[in-house]
């Protein structure tokens, strides 16, 4: 049974920064990306950040390049999402989701499994 687990949100001041994290388990993630996603209420879930679990290589939005970081720690099996300079614009649920699609996938639907999510909010 795959299982993706976040961990790490919270409430932070404007300026701030948190460390996400998504333990994966249930199956071996090496050929998958892994996804970053976030929901502010009465929006759309929107890409936040990937990263191709076998070759580490990263993929940012641009809202938040330059001051997001995706890694993961293959003897762990998690995914971290190390997030400065937070704004008030940052807050919403974070979800960290597992795809098979070749490229950068950046849509919700190319994602096959999800984490519960976990809450971010960053006061101004």
């Amino acid at each position: 049974q795959v299982q993706l687990v976040e961990s790490g949100g919270g409430l932070v001041q404007a300026g701030g920064s948190l460390r996400l994290s998504c333990a994966a388990s249930g199956r071996t993630f090496s050929g998958y990306t892994m996804g970053w996603f976030r929901q502010a209420p009465g929006k759309e879930r929107e890409f936040v950040s990937a990263i191709n679990w076998g070759s580490g290589m990263p993929y940012y939005a641009d809202s938040v390049k330059g001051r997001f970081t995706i890694s993961r720690d293959n003897a762990k099996n998690t995914v971290y999402l190390q997030m400065n300079n937070l704004k008030p614009e940052d807050t919403a649920v974070y979800y960290c989701a597992a795809s098979l699609r070749l490229g950068v996938p950046t849509k919700s639907g190319e994602y096959v499994y999800w984490g519960q999510g976990t809450q971010v909010t960053v006061s101004s």
